[in-house]
């Protein structure tokens, strides 16, 4: 997607190297790859939670591949292999933009319904496996991913319309207003809740079950936040970028935080390298799948 412009202030273009592009897409790449393999390969992760976080990865690697690609055309055409501005490349330029909207639009889809998941999981426990069925799972991500695909197109098709730009950020903050009112609502509520399984007394035999299960509800919710914060962080730059372009085109001082495009990019790129990690990291169960996927533990058990 072509964000940037010429710049006319004393600010330098910040440039980063292309092997640093390529390194970081083929490393988020296979990490996301493995979480997929790993869900799918994998019967105690096929719940409604891992199937959404099944999902964010497998946005996650539309993403790097797409990057990656993108990386590769650019080193042949600086070598004179393909034609910068052909109509065979700019046909594939669209077709990479919306793969990188279509991951955009998916993985904010993928938390919403992540929140939703674990905020049936938390207050309503005793109807959860009843509302939260694979069939309605699945239904769910059939809407997800179709609807992420028609408005990739679309945005990128009308995406020269600045109605169209302002759809973009306008989805972006209201998505993330969304988000961070469930998240508050539902750790507030999970406080009036452990007050009252505190409240219970010491002798009361379910108090130490609805402990254990409350914690690991909450652990689940915690490694979800933590997740959807690193999104914010490492897409925010770029939709100021766009914000930028809109407000203050041709501005000095916003043409200065427009010449840190390249970097926006990498934070961005940077957001598929750090949750599979975050997943490792707070899940015992796709942690002990990693371990077992990579040292090929179930092949070496079925010789």
């Amino acid at each position: 997607m072509n964000t940037t412009t010429v710049n006319q202030s004393d600010c330098l273009e910040v440039k980063v190297p292309v092997p640093l592009f390529f390194s970081i897409g083929v490393v988020s790449l296979a990490e996301n790859l493995l979480v997929v393999v790993s869900v799918i390969h994998n019967r105690n992760l096929h719940s409604p939670m891992y199937c959404f976080i099944c999902s964010l990865a497998a946005f996650n690697t539309i993403a790097s591949l797409t990057k990656t690609w993108e990386t590769l055309m650019i080193v042949f055409a600086n070598v004179g292999q393909l034609e910068k501005k052909g109509s065979s490349e700019m046909n594939l330029d669209d077709v990479m933009d919306s793969l990188l909207c279509m991951s955009f639009v998916g993985s904010i889809f993928s938390f919403l319904a992540i929140a939703v998941d674990r905020y049936i999981t938390i207050f309503h426990a005793l109807r959860y496996h009843n509302i939260m069925t694979m069939r309605r799972t699945k239904a769910v991500l059939g809407v997800i991913w179709i609807t992420c695909g028609v408005s990739a197109v679309l945005m990128v098709r009308f995406f020269a319309s600045k109605f169209i730009m302002i759809c973009f950020v306008v989805f972006f903050v209201i998505s993330l207003a969304i988000i961070c009112f469930l998240y508050f609502y539902m750790f507030m509520l999970a406080r009036i809740h452990a007050r009252k399984i505190a409240a219970l007394p010491s002798s009361s035999g379910g108090k130490c079950s609805r402990q254990r299960w409350w914690g690991s509800s909450m652990r689940g919710a915690l490694t979800l936040t933590i997740l959807f914060g690193v999104f914010v962080v490492c897409w925010t730059p770029f939709f100021l970028h766009l914000i930028i372009m809109m407000v203050c085109p041709m501005n000095p001082y916003c043409e200065c935080y427009r010449s840190l495009f390249q970097l926006h990019v990498v934070l961005l790129m940077s957001h598929a390298v750090i949750d599979p990690a975050i997943y490792a990291f707070r899940s015992a169960e796709l942690r002990h799948t990693f371990r077992n996927m990579l040292l090929c533990s179930d092949w070496k058990q079925r010789s």
